[in-house]
């Protein structure tokens, strides 16, 4: 019998779940075995696991349980935790593009003989991942991006954008920035013009949609790809609009779409960057105009210009936990297929291309441990 357990999420208002009541239920049909930690912040109760067959174990038991189990989750653990991971893990590690403190990752799974089976690069035979929360990484940062220019309208350039906490739902999320960016049209403001990058995927859909069904004019939502980024930025357009949303997957180095000297000028308009690719620590981030990573407790980070309007940085690295559940359920129902092949991952080539990478990558963080 296939044994899943689920580890609570410990990253700050990280509501979002990898498997779902829904999932759970159709995988326990499936014949597997599955544990739920109690979670004092995901926005499933226990009480809905439980109602579908799952045993719901204590917070954080993960550590100490049977080494047979798969562990799975869906942000990284904590950094100050060091001891060695001795389990199959299932979850986002951030640990193969050479992010910052790759390597000590990875160690842990080499000293405790444990194997990382990476949610970003779990493909199917195309190469296309079987599962993402592009859409709705998407459709918040477009909500952020949008709400941070509408709280610049009516707020005075010593504040900035407080706190934000999750959404039980669209719906609410749609009023609430509605309303907000209604109070700024009444400023005598006039709709933003929004340049997304990378509009023909997931996460450009979803900020699309966003932007649609808030009411931003059609015209003035502006969508390219890699065809209107062939020649290499920097890009004017950037600093020409009011919001930017970036939405790439950085799979190599490119040219910088912006830079500071761009935005030190008179004429800029640009005053909010969503970068929802949240590439802050990779040494190719193609928005070097920041170098911190923003958190729901303080969404934006100034960037330091010396002419034309205030300019913040929205790079929350989890921004679908804005709208946890919906988001929770649409990534674990395409997940699903690929959970239901776990009996067989040893053969199952959607596991087996994960595996492989996990032992490339931690070939090379063995290596660099040697130098």
């Amino acid at each position: 019998m296939t044994t899943l357990h689920l580890r609570a999420e410990t990253k700050p208002l990280e509501a979002r779940a990898a498997l779902t009541p829904s999932t759970v239920k159709s995988l326990i049909k499936k014949g597997f075995k599955i544990y739920v930690e109690e979670s004092p912040q995901s926005v499933f109760n226990v009480d809905e696991y439980r109602r579908c067959g799952a045993t719901i174990v204590p917070f954080g038991s993960w550590i100490s349980a049977p080494r047979d189990r798969i562990i799975i989750g869906l942000k990284e653990m904590p950094e100050e935790d060091v001891f060695p991971l001795v389990h199959d893990h299932i979850q986002f590690a951030h640990c193969y593009k050479d992010q910052e403190g790759w390597e000590k990752v990875l160690r842990r799974f080499i000293n405790g003989q444990g194997t990382l089976y990476d949610l970003e690069f779990l493909e199917d035979d195309n190469g296309k991942r079987v599962a993402a929360f592009g859409f709705y990484a998407g459709f918040a940062g477009a909500a952020l991006g949008l709400k941070d220019w509408a709280f610049k309208k009516t707020h005075d350039d010593s504040e900035d954008l407080g706190a934000l906490t999750p959404y039980p739902n669209e719906k609410a999320l749609l009023r609430d920035i509605s309303h907000e960016y209604k109070q700024a049209l009444k400023t005598g403001a006039k709709a933003p013009k929004v340049l997304i990058i990378g509009a023909l995927g997931r996460c450009g859909s979803g900020a699309i949609d966003f932007l649609t069904k808030i009411g931003i004019p059609q015209e003035n939502i502006i969508k390219w790809d890699m065809q209107e980024t062939a020649k290499g930025g920097p890009f004017q357009e950037i600093v020409d609009t009011d919001i930017f949303v970036n939405c790439i997957y950085l799979s190599k180095p490119i040219p910088p779409f912006v830079n500071m000297s761009m935005l030190n000028q008179d004429s800029r308009h640009l005053t909010t960057v969503v970068d929802v690719s949240a590439d802050t620590t990779n040494p190719y981030n193609p928005i070097p105009i920041y170098n911190i990573a923003t958190v729901f407790n303080k969404p934006t980070v100034t960037v330091p210009t010396k002419k034309g309007p205030k300019l913040s940085v929205i790079s929350i690295d989890h921004l679908p936990s804005l709208m946890p559940r919906e988001a929770s359920e649409a990534f674990a129902k395409d997940l699903l297929p690929s959970l239901e092949l776990l009996p067989n991952r040893h053969v199952a080539p959607v596991w087996t291309r994960a595996y492989s990478l996990f032992n490339r990558h931690s070939a090379r963080a063995y290596r660099s441990s040697k130098l």
